[in-house]
């Protein structure tokens, strides 16, 4: 069974108990790192300048404390691997579906389940939808 790092753990624990609730299941089921949970002034300007981010601080749901956005990868990381991240997508809508709790996925931001159409395609996030 899978298990998360030390950093995972970290980051997770900056995270809104509903997220830490999703990833401390979603872990039972696939192998996955967490990548970023809450970001602070400095790391969300900088992932803003390299254009790893739309929103500029405060404006991000990473922004929050606690945290109600996260992002993750399958690990090990193959950031090429779409299909990867689709597929730890699903089981994430899965567990967050069963468990009663909202989420939207940054591969389909309008949630019509086409990532086509999206111009901004962040296949390693989640956050709540309140």
């Amino acid at each position: 069974m899978p298990i998360y790092s030390e950093n995972s753990k970290r980051l997770l624990r900056g995270c809104d108990d509903r997220l830490n609730l999703i990833f401390n299941n979603v872990i039972y089921w696939v192998d996955i790192k967490i990548v970023s949970g809450h970001r602070g002034r400095i790391e969300q300007t900088r992932l803003f300048d390299q254009k790893k981010s739309k929103k500029r601080y405060p404006d991000s749901k990473h922004n929050v404390y606690p945290s109600i956005a996260v992002d993750f990868a399958p690990y090990p990381i193959e950031w090429k691997d779409i299909g990867r991240f689709i597929f730890v997508a699903g089981r994430i809508f899965q567990i967050a579906d069963g468990l009663g709790i909202k989420v939207r996925w940054g591969g389909d931001w309008d949630s019509d389940g086409r990532q086509t159409n999206e111009t901004f395609r962040d296949f390693g996030h989640i956050e709540l939808i309140d």
